[in-house]
Order: structure tokens, then sequence, then C-alpha cells
């Protein structure tokens, strides 16, 4: 059976090849950028490093800090997130010693946004960090995801677990059968969202996107800094047991209903960095939002991608899934959206943050620490 534990818990440069550094930090501070020995001890100041690594089939943008000869922990971001979004995590794993990367996933920022939207199917999406695992090395590391970054972390170590000394899963849950459409309605609470006036319950903006895709990427494009900033708000424990917003995007004709563009909408400055939330609505200026929700199209190469999985798609490393139990959308308490990981888990630890979907932004700190304690617990 799966050991299951439960436990709460409250610039820039450019590079194609890793230096030939040892025993040292890469710093970046003031726009000034040094190497300088040390003892596996990063500033808290420090900035991470902007490289660019390139294939015959794929450019990836990340970002690295830390010591080069560190253990390594890379950081997956999901929608509609950048590698910047991990800032605060990877500053503090850095200052003990670790070699962060956070890498701008397929379709955003700095990395390759392919036009067709079968380029955004996992199986692809796995292979760009094969690549860029194989490029930092390729020893055994650390994998943390949200979102979708959650998603991806969870097929790269079921189809590459000789990758993946362990997983870290914050927001969405794993599932051995692919996140898709098929997986999640079943799984939908008919007490929140009954099935004549809710079909997809929650997950009816994900359908929206399958049915009006071009509207849909149209409507968040019209105001993109807007979109952004209406998309990432702090939760409210008390909607929970109400049916989430994203379930009424269809009968809305869109998330923004008929204006069809966000509201002028500033960003709260208790989640992002003033700087970050720029260069986040620059990239989102410049590249727009058709990458990023093409993720939600490929359903049915994802669902099959999961059945050629080892050994039934199930994990058997060490697994931390980190819930915000203000999340309306994903939590996991008090509905049947956790069994499908629990099964498939053989060491699965369940942490619980009181936030909403957004914890690397919300909870800044205390996800990094629930990061930090788990792995001192698995002896890491």
């Amino acid at each position: 059976m799966p050991a299951t534990n439960n436990r709460s818990a409250g610039g820039v440069s450019s590079a194609s090849t890793e230096p030939p550094v040892d025993r040292r930090v890469v710093i970046v501070a003031l726009g000034v950028s040094a190497a300088l020995p040390t003892k596996s001890w990063v500033s808290p100041l420090v900035a991470p490093v902007s490289k660019t690594f390139r294939t015959l089939r794929h450019t990836t943008h990340y970002l690295e800090t830390g010591a080069i000869d560190g253990p390594l922990m890379l950081f997956l971001h999901g929608w509609p997130e950048q590698g910047i979004i991990w800032r605060a995590q990877m500053t503090a794993f850095a200052a003990k010693g670790w070699r962060c990367i956070a890498p701008d996933m397929r379709g955003y920022g700095g990395s390759s946004i392919p036009a067709d939207p079968a380029a955004y199917a996992h199986a692809e999406v796995v292979a760009d960090m094969v690549e860029l695992h194989d490029h930092l090395g390729g020893k055994p590391a650390v994998w943390v995801g949200h979102d979708w970054g959650s998603v991806l972390v969870g097929a790269f170590a079921a189809h590459e677990p000789q990758r993946v000394k362990r997983a870290v899963l914050i927001s969405v849950p794993y599932f051995p059968t692919a996140n898709a459409l098929p997986t999640l309605v079943p799984l939908v609470d008919r007490t929140i969202y009954p099935a004549e006036v809710y079909p997809d319950g929650q997950w009816d903006y994900y359908r929206w996107y399958t049915t009006n895709f071009k509207t849909a990427v149209a409507d968040l494009d019209a105001d993109k800094a807007s979109s952004l900033a209406s998309i990432y708000r702090r939760g409210d424990p008390a909607m929970l047991g109400k049916p989430a917003a994203n379930a009424k995007v269809t009968s809305k004709g869109g998330r923004f209903g008929a204006v069809h563009r966000a509201p002028p909408t500033q960003p709260d400055p208790a989640l992002w960095p003033a700087e970050d939330f720029a260069a986040l609505a620059g990239s989102f200026e410049r590249n727009g939002f058709r990458g990023p929700c093409s993720w939600y199209l490929n359903d049915d190469a994802n669902i099959a991608y999961m059945r050629r999985s080892p050994d039934g798609a199930r994990l058997s490393m060490p697994v931390l899934f980190v819930n915000g139990d203000w999340d309306q959308m994903n939590s996991i308490i008090g509905n049947r959206y956790g069994g499908p990981m629990r099964a498939a888990c053989a060491d699965l630890t369940v942490t619980r943050l009181r936030g909403a979907h957004w914890l690397p932004l919300e909870r800044k700190a205390e996800l990094a620490g629930a990061i930090a304690e788990w792995i001192h617990a698995k002896q890491l």
C-alpha cells in the first residue's frame, strides 16, 4: 500500500553551454555579474542568471542560480506563468547550496513557441526536459512543478524515473491516466456542481478551450496585462464549497463575458514583485496566449502517452504534494481528486498550506519551507 503522510504548514547574461567553473556560484546583482569563490553560499540579493539552450528541435530559455556543483533542483511552471515565478523558492534553495534551474516551458518567454497545437503534447515537453537535463549533466534531480508544471513533473517521473530523485507536485495532483477532461470530469463534486447546471464542473473553462479556442485566446490577448493581473488573485476561504468562476465560462460566452476582454486590473503587489510582473507582462505582450493555451488541446495524445508509461505510470520515488486548502479548482481535501495520486504513488506525503492556487506567489516562504522540511525528512 502507498505510504501517505499528512501534515499542515501554515542583469542578465545568456549562454548556450556551461562554463568550466569549479566550486563557484554565479552571482548577478544590481546588473553586474561575477563568479565568486564560495562554500555553497548565495546572497539573498542574488538575481537568477538568464541562459538559453538550443537543440535542433527546441530552444529552452532558463534561469539559474546557486552552487554550480550543488545538488540539482528544477522548477517547472504552469499556466500562465514563466520561470521567474519561482524567484522566492530558487533564492531560498540556492542559499542552502542547491543548483536551481527554472525553464520557460514550451510556448512561454524565451523558449520555442510552435504554431501547431499538437506540439504542446506532453511527450514533446518531456523531451524538452530530457534534453535540458542532459545539458545540465543528467544527474538525478529534485523536480518541482506547479499547475501544468506539476502535471509535467508527474509525466516526466513516470517516463524517466531514473532522472528523478524526488518529485514535488504543487496545487495539481498526479493523475496516472493524464490530467485530461476524461479523467477530471468524472471526479467532479456534484454537491457543488450539479450535472444539469455544470456538466463539466469547474473544468468548464478547460472545455471552452477545446470548443472555442480562437475566441478564448483573443479574449485574453485583448488586454494581456489586465488578463494576467485578473488571473493572479489571492484565495478567499469564504468561497470554498461554492462554484468557481471557471465553471461559468461557457454560460457567459467566454472568460470575460460579452465584453471579451479583461477589465482594467492592476497586479496584486503581495503576489508579484513589480519588476517580475513587468517582465511577465512584457513577455505575453510579445508572444500572446496562443502557445500557453495550446497545452489544453492534447487530451487524446496525453492519455495515450501516459498509457505508454512503464509500470502502469506508478511513481516509485518519494513524492510530495502541496495542497492549497483554499483552491476551488484543485484542492484534494474533502473530494475524490487525490484518489488516483494516492493509488499511484508508493511513497506520498501531502502537505497543506493556507492558500489558493498560486502557492509559489501566495505562500512564498512557507512553500520553500515545506519543500525543505520534506527533503530533510527524506534524507536528501
